[in-house]
């Protein structure tokens, strides 16, 4: 039997068709603004492209004339004043997002898949980079100095790990790593490994101060923290999608790791560190499709971490799932016949935007219906046509002793207008004047030659109305009729018909009324003061 949310699409509140499309070259990644006024999206040139989610136009373009490779990742800081993007040439370009302009550039060793700025600062210079094949690292973007975090447990006691004890002698990773993640205030970073092992990394001692076995001990390859930082999602090898409870506080989690690691002074290095990771995580929930088995792309939390969400990572099919944190599966949207690229769910509304191969941005949004008692409560609709039998006072006159019942509503009461309330969407944020939610619009003007073309067409057509013109004699030489009062428009309209060989206006500019009052009065005298003979004779002596 089906699920009752699939019956009944009021008890959730989740996208269900597509809306529309975003086009703009060939777009591989996208990421929301904090508030999710402003979307950007990578491209495969290598430049970046902010779009006015409410408008759904380009606010900006970030071009980049020193990357030409495709963009693999795309991250907002915290109020929205700095873009960082991640590209396949190894690079790492931090944007200035109402500048338009580059604040610094990093060349990597390894190209970088995925690259999240500091989420605790409003103006990071720090990143997460998670590369191909070797250890993530936190990247100075200011320096460009690289730390390489470990992606296993220690041999010794101390916690700590060492890049050397984490390399075989060619120097690579024994433990490719396949994600890692910020916690909600940036003081630690969870790392996953091949081993399916979720590290929980103090990264400015470059420490492990817990781990958490995944069931399966499959590779991790993505990992994500909902909104809130309550929940931890984990996508596995091994074809599941894991929610775990983050047990530690949102903020100061690290302080409460130092009291943990103080408490459990006895236990040797690794039985400490799995006991200390006990304490952070603990597994939620698990989804998977059990029949298709199929794997999972670019999964992650709505906004306020009621819904998971995971794409089908089956070529040549464009599949979004809908999940409900008790683990129901509630939808299942079907695209295009393109593979997936990209998700991310809108941080207010109930909007999922995702990516496809062909480089498409398309946007799925709940299908509305009309609701006419939502606006008058007497309205009752009909599932059929009734017969219906009126009252035998429904028309009656009312008596005027009959009054509206009063409002209790005090009308001398001061109306606050001063006090924001704070929205729940945001509540657990703090919230910033400075915070960037709009882009001023940046109108293209019109090409100074197109503009050129329209004025002097239009003046050309004027003065090839008066017997004089040069337009008008050809006409009187190849026996046409010259119709001196005909409206310029025609003159317009006829020569952009028969002009083949010019260059073709893309927008073709209709003179005001006024103009055009202007110009037919012009043509009106200049034909009075001409008489009929000299007309004639002037036309055949030429």
């Amino acid at each position: 039997m089906m699920n009752a949310p699939i019956i009944d699409p009021l008890q959730g509140d989740f996208p269900e068709v597509i809306e529309e499309f975003l086009e703009h070259g060939v777009m591989k990644c996208i990421a929301f603004n904090r508030r999710g006024t402003l979307l950007a999206a990578g491209c495969a040139d290598g430049n970046c492209v902010i779009w006015d989610f409410e408008t759904r136009g380009i606010a900006k373009e970030l071009r980049d004339d020193d990357c030409l490779a495709a963009i693999t990742s795309i991250c907002w800081s915290k109020y929205g004043h700095r873009i960082l993007a991640s590209a396949a040439d190894k690079s790492l370009t931090l944007w200035d997002v109402v500048k338009g302009e580059k604040i610094g550039r990093t060349t990597l060793q390894q190209t970088p898949l995925q690259a999240r700025l500091h989420p605790g600062s409003s103006t990071p210079l720090i990143c997460l980079v998670c590369p191909v094949s070797s250890a993530p690292m936190i990247v100075d973007l200011c320096s460009g100095s690289t730390t390489v975090l470990p992606v296993s447990l220690p041999d010794t006691g101390n916690g700590l790990a060492p890049p050397s004890r984490n390399k075989f002698s060619d120097g690579s990773a024994p433990f490719t790593p396949t994600a890692a993640c910020f916690n909600k205030y940036g003081d630690l970073v969870y790392v996953g490994n091949s081993k399916g092992e979720i590290l929980i990394i103090d990264h400015s001692k470059i420490q492990v101060c817990g781990v958490v076995q995944v069931p399966g001990a499959s590779v991790i390859k993505n990992m994500v923290f909902s909104r809130s930082g309550q929940y931890l999602l984990t996508n596995s090898n091994d074809r599941t999608i894991r929610i775990y409870e983050n047990l530690l506080p949102l903020k100061d989690g690290l302080k409460a790791l130092d009291e943990s690691n103080s408490g459990l002074d006895e236990l040797d290095g690794v039985e400490k560190v799995k006991t200390i990771g006990s304490t952070c995580l603990s597994l939620f929930r698990e989804f998977q499709d059990s029949i298709t088995r199929v794997h999972w792309k670019a999964p992650c939390f709505s906004g306020d971490g009621e819904w998971v969400i995971g794409g089908s990572a089956s070529k040549g099919e464009h599949k979004i799932y809908i999940w409900d944190r008790a683990g129901h599966l509630v939808k299942i949207l079907e695209g295009p016949k393109e593979a997936l690229m990209d998700l991310a769910w809108h941080p207010v509304h109930p909007i999922v935007v995702s990516v496809s191969l062909a480089g498409l941005v398309y946007i799925w949004a709940k299908d509305y219906t009309e609701n006419w008692s939502a606006f008058a409560p007497d309205f009752k609709e009909l599932e059929e046509n009734e017969e219906y039998i009126e009252r035998e006072d429904e028309f009656d006159l009312m008596p005027d002793t009959e009054k509206v019942k009063e409002s209790d509503v005090n009308e001398d009461d001061e109306v606050d207008i001063m006090t924001v309330e704070k929205d729940s969407a945001f509540s657990d944020s703090d919230v910033s004047e400075e915070e960037i939610c709009f882009l001023p619009a940046d109108p293209t003007p019109d090409a100074p030659e197109q503009q050129d073309k329209c004025v002097g067409s239009t003046s050309k057509l004027a003065d090839s109305a008066q017997s004089g013109s040069p337009l008008s004699d050809e006409a009187g030489q190849n026996g046409h009729a010259v119709n001196q009062s005909s409206s310029p428009l025609e003159g317009m309209d006829n020569s952009a018909a028969e002009d083949t060989g010019g260059t073709r206006l893309k927008r073709r500019r209709r003179p005001s009324d006024k103009v055009m009052e202007l110009q037919v009065e012009k043509v009106k005298k200049s034909s009075q003061r001409m008489k009929p003979s000299e007309s004639f004779c002037s036309i055949n002596h030429r």
